[in-house]
């Protein structure tokens, strides 16, 4: 864990902040280490369309912790979907694709 003025940070909270080259990024914590105050975050989007995709150091004061999403919908759930298989978090993808199935069985008894 790692505390920065927002909130504590841990593996696999999703953040945005700016890169220390100034960039604005989205991604999820890999890891962070105490000692130096950094965060180890795999970018899923930023302004600068060549870290897409990296693992890149933030410092922890420049990162916010995301607040999590309530998903309400099955378009919601399959872009999650989308998104663990694009990150490789195959326990996320489970999570999702049970939530996914869970909504077509009770839309099924309806029927």
């Amino acid at each position: 864990m790692n505390l920065n003025k927002d909130s504590i940070l841990k593996k696999g909270d999703w953040v945005k902040g700016k890169s220390l080259n100034g960039e604005l990024v989205i991604g999820y914590i890999e890891s962070l280490t105490i000692i130096d105050e950094k965060v180890k975050v795999n970018v899923i989007t930023s302004d600068n369309k060549t870290t897409v995709g990296k693992t890149i150091h933030m410092l922890n004061k420049n990162v916010k912790k995301m607040p999590d999403s309530k998903v309400t919908n099955k378009e919601q759930i399959r872009f999650l979907i989308d998104l663990a298989l694009s990150t490789g978090d195959e326990d996320w993808f489970n999570e999702l694709s049970s939530q996914l199935n869970s909504m077509r069985q009770l839309v099924n008894g309806v029927k």
